[in-house]
Parts: structure tokens; sequence; C-alpha cells
């Protein structure tokens, strides 16, 4: 894979990222058009070192909003550190629930099997983008009733706050964070901020313990698909088709850094449309996605 191919999926991955269209459906199809294939080793560890670059960028841009919820006193750390530590558990209960369940009914009889080999499938990430786009909808619909029930300058300050989200709260954005893991095309950013509005929180409070939930869940995951890389490496060198190891790294971090920048942009403009209110608008693009991705399918790829 040539540089050139790396930095325009990073660029795609930072854009995408940090928006809730699910960038891994993104950059899945664009993998797909290059003539990639993104169940290989290889093409995970790169996916996951751009969410890395997007992870560091989300630290960067936040970082004072989450000093001032987070960091204000020890009590509001201890809070939140409880929450976030909750949420991160359920979403490795519910994930690893996912991966085994279709590991098992999928692959059953196949040896080695593992769910990496179904990132590639156009046929089953149109439909979780269709799913990610139901849901941004719904969260989207609900928050404008439940803003409308306000007096403009009372009550609504309640509404929107600057604490972090309640323990049920980030209950279910954990499980559906657990829930996007395995499906390419169930956005993490916009399934867990719309679990977070849909039971009663502020999308600014969603967003801020969003991205703060996948600041905490990205080590892991890049831990898991260097392993991954590293295993397939030693099943390949005893093949006699050894893989570039080396050549991986180091695109992998030019794609991690040109990311970085990326979602620095993307997240200037995701807090914008938060706040102008058009959240449902990301639904309706993962709709038109949806329709453009099983398209593709069709046509072969």
């Amino acid at each position: 894979m040539s540089i050139l191919k790396v930095i325009l999926l990073a660029i795609l991955q930072g854009l995408a990222e940090l928006l809730p269209v699910s960038s891994s459906a993104h950059v899945v199809v664009a993998e797909k058009l290059m003539g990639l294939d993104p169940s290989t080793p290889q093409m995970t560890l790169l996916l996951v070192m751009l969410h890395t670059g997007t992870m560091f960028a989300v630290i960067v841009y936040f970082w004072k909003t989450w000093r001032q919820a987070y960091f204000s006193s020890s009590e509001a750390f201890g809070e939140f550190a409880k929450l976030v530590i909750w949420a991160t558990i359920l979403t490795a209960v519910f994930g690893e629930a996912i991966k085994k369940l279709i590991e098992h009914t999928l692959f059953k009889g196949v040896d080695h099997a593992e769910i990496e080999s179904l990132f590639g499938r156009l046929d089953l990430i149109a439909p979780a983008l269709a799913a990610a786009g139901v849901l941004i909808l719904i969260a989207g619909l609900y928050e404008r009733r439940q803003l409308a029930r306000f007096i403009p300058g009372r009550a609504i300050e309640k509404f929107i706050g600057r604490g972090t989200v309640s323990f049920g709260q980030s209950t279910w954005m954990g499980i559906t964070q657990g829930l996007a893991l395995p499906f390419r095309g169930f956005s993490r950013s916009g399934t867990t901020i719309s679990a977070g509005m849909l039971t009663g929180a502020a999308k600014e409070r969603a967003e801020r313990f969003s991205f703060a939930m996948a600041v905490v869940l990205t080590p892991a995951v890049v831990g898991v698909e260097a392993l991954r890389l590293v295993k397939a490496s030693h099943v390949a060198k005893a093949a006699g088709m050894p893989i570039d190891l080396h050549g991986s790294i180091v695109a992998s971090l030019i794609g991690m850094i040109c990311s970085f920048f990326a979602g620095l942009v993307a997240l200037k403009w995701l807090s914008s449309w938060l706040e102008s209110g058009k959240w449902w608008l990301f639904g309706i693009y993962c709709l038109v996605a949806s329709g453009v991705v099983f398209y593709l399918h069709t046509q072969g790829y």
C-alpha cells in the first residue's frame, strides 16, 4: 500500500471519525475502491492507529472542557472516573459477548474464526449504517421535544448543565458502545451520543462523555490489533509469505499523524452542528450512505 493511499485514508478517517457517520464504514468503502482488503491484520492495525490519531485530537480539543467538567475537584474527577470505568466494563462485556456469538454462529465449524473477516462485507455495513441513522434521527426528534418543554431563559439550564452524565446514562452509553464494536457502520460516536440523549442527557454532556469513553477504549483496541498482526506475521512467515511488519508500522504511524490533524477539523465542525441543533441531519446522512454502500455491494465491491 502506497503512502498516498495511507494519507488519503487518514484524512477520510479523521474527518469522519468524530462525526456520527461511522468512519469505519467510510474507510472500508474507500479501501474497497482502492482494491485493498479491509479484513487483513495490516489494514485493521492501520484503522486502529488512525483511531489513535483522532483520540489525541479529542484530548487536545476537549481538554479545557474536560478540565472544567471532570477535573474541577477531586469529587468531580472521582464521579467521572467511576462512570467511565463502569461504561468501559460494560463495553468490554457486551462487545466480547456479541463477538463470540457471531464467531460461534456465522463461523460454526471454522478453525481460528475471527470477526475481523467480516469487516469488509458491505452487505453487513449497509444495514448497520441504516440502524445508526434511525437511532440518530430518533434522538434528534426526542431532543427537540424535550427542548420545547422548557421556557426560554429558565429551566433549560437544568437540562443542558455542565456536569457529567448520570449512572443510568453512562450504563446505556457503555452498552451501546459495546454493540458498536463488532459492527462496521454502526457509528460509535453517533449511537453512544444518541443513547445518552434518549436517556435524558443533553447532547453536549453526551458528546463529552462519549469521546472520553473513546480515549479510554482506544489503547486496548490498539493492543489487540497489534497482537493480531504479530500473530499473523508468525503464521505468514511459517507459510513462506512474510508480512512487512516494519512497513505496516511506519504506514500506521504516518496515518495516525494525518488523522490527528483531520480530526481537529472534524471536531470543530461537529461541535458547531451540535450547538445549532442539527443532530438529526447526521441520521439522514447515514441512511443515504447506507443506500450507497448497498449499491456498491450489488456492483461487486
